[in-house]
């Protein structure tokens, strides 16, 4: 049954924890203390944290129950035995190696299969994604549909360019690809979803060419539905069957599972083959712990054999891309241009398009994301040329983003729709002054992952003039 206006959430609030909003002069003062970077903020200093959906979460009264269950045995736990049940039974994949979150999921396949100067092909790289591969001497290209940039709403923006990279796996050879990947939903434009039809023409891509084709999963029960929802033929199927189908297209998955695995921490690499699940697992017992357990304890994989089952619940689904839609909708009457459709876990902004005064130089994103704090003590983050800006460490030139955006991730079964009301007061009232915000520089980075760690500073009002 669907709903006006607020979607009613599908469950019962039976724990809560206390937040507090501090007034704007501390505010100022904590942003001034963290050199303008929202990572660098405290927790106890946010009221309405958006900053990720990544382990921020709130867990099931079964999961809880779960956690007195865990087994902390060393070697060949029981509950490493339910979580691998779980993860082979919806990836449809032989091998599971558990790790503590998705970059070193990431690392552990890169370090195994990517070579210098070889090619990781993505819909789009996400942050660590990149990094990782960048780290390994390699190069992340993206083939983003054309409808990605689109203003236009449209379903499955998420999409891999197809006749895209049919050319540029003929340009470049098979042999300098190690690795294709689907990432789904597709963060970095918006949490937009990947159709089934473009699932499977990228596997028969990648078949003919003998080339390894891996998801990125971390939000598979999201794309899932939005299969369900929008794409010809899987109307009345359950999600269930939907993801068995899914997985069923790619060699192996890479999955982050502090977001679809509703847990605060873990992750896993799935796959088929098994000479390259032995080269994965003995630098696993390395970098990260046994096999059984991989960095995690067993308290953990309960938890998460539970949340991978709950994530895939119609009424859960159906009520958290409602919300966002609903979030969706607030923050355009605030009269902010937002990405649409809205994606599965998070609003995102355009802030180049909000604030057309503020060149990308000047990170108009950071720009507004400074403001939600400053105004309203909500904390949201940059997707723009200050988290994938910089300089290409290829050919050392100057890097943009192609859209300069902001992100507001819902953590999972944390906020009400009256706590998305409030921060849409906070856009409405930044609106009203949007004019006056400006730029920043920064003051230091670091060489990969700039964004977590960089100090910035508000730019010279000369300084922005000049370049808009």
């Amino acid at each position: 049954m669907k709903h006006r206006g607020q979607p009613p959430e599908p469950y019962r609030i039976k724990s809560v924890e206390p937040i507090r909003l501090l007034h704007r002069p501390e505010r100022e003062k904590r942003l001034i203390e963290a050199s303008y970077n929202i990572f660098g903020l405290r927790a106890q200093d946010i009221y309405i944290d958006l900053l990720t959906d990544s382990g921020t979460g709130a867990m099931s009264t079964r999961q809880w129950a779960a956690l007195m269950m865990g087994d902390e045995t060393y070697a060949g736990a029981v509950s490493f035995q339910h979580f691998e049940e779980t993860v082979r039974k919806i990836t449809r994949k032989r091998f599971v190696i558990p790790c503590h979150q998705g970059r070193s999921a990431e690392n552990m396949v890169f370090t195994t299969i990517l070579e210098k100067g070889q090619y990781i092909v993505n819909n789009t790289h996400f942050d660590t994604t990149r990094a990782n591969t960048l780290h390994k001497g390699g190069i992340a290209v993206d083939l983003p549909c054309p409808e990605s940039t689109s203003l236009e709403p449209s379903s499955f923006k998420g999409n891999m360019d197809v006749e895209k990279l049919e050319k540029f796996i003929k340009k470049h050879g098979r042999d300098k690809i190690p690795m294709v990947i689907m990432t789904v939903t597709n963060n970095s434009v918006g949490g937009q979803p990947v159709s089934m039809k473009n699932i499977k023409e990228v596997s028969a891509i990648c078949k003919k060419h003998n080339i390894l084709y891996f998801f990125d999963c971390a939000r598979f029960a999201e794309n899932c539905y939005f299969i369900r929802r929008d794409e010809s033929g899987y109307a009345d199927k359950a999600i269930e069957d939907i993801a068995a189908e899914m997985f069923e297209q790619c060699d192996g998955v890479m999955m982050s599972a502090k977001k679809d695995g509703l847990a605060n921490i873990g992750g896993f690499v799935a796959l088929n083959d098994e000479r390259l699940y032995q080269k994965l697992t003995e630098l696993m017992i390395i970098i990260e712990g046994f096999p059984t357990y991989g960095g995690l304890a067993g308290r953990d994989l309960e938890v998460l054999a539970i949340g991978l089952q709950e994530v895939m619940d119609f009424s859960y689904l159906d009520f958290r891309i409602e919300q966002v839609a609903y979030f969706g909708r607030q923050l355009k009457q605030a009269g902010m241009p937002i990405v649409e459709p809205t994606g599965g876990h998070a609003v995102f902004v355009d802030a180049g398009q909000y604030l057309p005064h503020i060149p990308a130089e000047r990170f108009p994103g950071q720009a507004l994301t400074t403001a939600f704090y400053i105004e309203g003590g909500v904390r949201v983050v940059e997707i723009g040329s200050l988290m994938f800006g910089g300089e290409d460490l290829t050919n050392g030139e100057k890097l943009l983003a192609p859209r300069e955006l902001v992100r507001m991730a819902l953590p999972r079964r944390v906020y009400t729709n009256s706590h998305l009301d409030y921060v849409a007061g906070v856009a409405q009232t930044i609106t009203n002054r949007k004019e006056s915000l400006t730029g920043y520089e920064i003051a230091w980075e670091s060489e990969l992952l700039r964004h977590f760690t960089c100090r910035l500073k508000p730019a010279a009002p000369e300084a922005v003039q000049m370049e808009s």
